[in-house]
């Protein structure tokens, strides 16, 4: 059919392929649909364009005695307090929130997100820890709630994934730069005078020395140790059995709800139903996004400032500005990581 160039082809022909039913004019149509709503032929239809509807102001979603708060998480887990990304002091700002706030009975935490700061996860979960305290938590997972992100998403009542989810990648690492190489490379030197056997910790013109790396390898075992607690008392499993599943080792949701990292299988809908139901809300209550977001007209008039920035840099910066925000982002790391190792890049 589609060699035959159809839109070339007599109106006719779209009859003969099941394409369309009939062939009529836009009066007989109208007479047609007059038959089906039983008015008189006189009658005028009621009918909406396209553009009649596009102009409908959407229904504000007001706030009851009865609401479930739809909280995201999207993005980098690193230390901060701002919006972009996933900054501890605004999470948990922002969590403390809904838990004072008696109106919300119950909360779904959106996450999706690769991991990060392994002190701002620790942060986030104990947050969300308090936050169980007082009402349900249901995590629903987006495409990607690994490490840092599984981390923030461990202690909840119940945990909801999609199917192709990755998640897991319960492990951290320690990342420290070098510039050793670069420093003899252009000739820069250095000499010391230290009051002590460490004064000079974190000299990045030198690598670590054996005992150094022994404390920085014992620090990392540690925050592993402290991670793998956390996940194992949030799923009710033994530490010992959990960490079968850990060492880095990514799973899809599917695979994740067989091992018992997932409770669920399903999206946003399904946590929100599993959240109702937790708080027992039955079919009367409405869902409040936070933070809360933006309406388009609001962010076309008004940009806020990061989007700005942005836009600057990419028109300056031009094919580098990629090449920046990597250096911009391992700049907002911290030493010690609980995420996944690398970037998807799909092309």
């Amino acid at each position: 059919l589609a060699d035959t160039l159809p839109m070339l082809q007599p109106a006719e022909s779209l009859v003969a392929a099941r394409l369309v039913d009939t062939l009529l004019y836009e009066t007989e149509m109208k007479d047609y649909l007059r038959t089906l709503l039983e008015i008189d032929e006189d009658s005028k239809i009621p009918s909406a364009t396209v553009a009649n509807m596009k102009s409908v102001k959407t229904k504000t979603v007001r706030k009851t005695d009865n609401t479930i708060a739809l909280l995201y998480a999207h993005g980098n887990i690193i230390s901060g307090n701002g919006s972009a990304n996933i900054q501890d002091k605004y999470m948990v700002n922002e969590i403390e929130k809904l838990k004072d706030d008696d109106d919300i009975k119950a909360v779904v935490f959106r996450v999706n997100s690769g991991g990060g700061s392994a002190y701002a996860s620790e942060q986030i979960w104990k947050a969300i820890t308090e936050l169980k305290e007082e009402k349900p938590v249901i995590v629903s997972m987006g495409d990607l709630a690994a490490s840092g992100g599984y981390y923030i998403a461990a202690n909840a009542d119940k945990i909801v994934a999609q199917p192709t989810t990755l998640t897991g990648s319960i492990g951290i690492f320690g990342a420290f730069p070098s510039f050793e190489g670069t420093t003899k490379k252009i000739g820069v030197y250095t000499d010391e005078v230290k009051t002590n056997e460490f004064s000079d910790f974190g000299n990045l013109t030198r690598p670590f020395n054996d005992r150094e790396s022994e404390m920085l390898q014992a620090m990392v075992e540690r925050g592993y140790d402290l991670f793998l607690t956390r996940c194992a008392d949030g799923r009710g499993m033994p530490k010992d059995s959990l960490a079968r599943y850990a060492e880095g080792r990514v799973w899809t949701g599917n695979q994740a709800k067989e091992i018992g990292l997932v409770d669920e299988l399903g999206g946003i809908e399904k946590a929100i139903e599993i959240a109702a139901e937790m708080a027992n809300l039955g079919k009367s209550y409405v869902v409040f996004e936070y933070p809360r977001l933006r309406s388009k007209f609001d962010e076309l008039l008004n940009p806020a400032k990061e989007e700005l920035a942005a836009r600057t840099l990419k028109e300056y910066l031009g094919e580098s500005y990629e090449l920046f925000m990597i250096l911009k982002n391992i700049k907002e790391q911290d030493y010690i990581q609980a995420r996944i190792p690398f970037d998807l890049n799909i092309q």
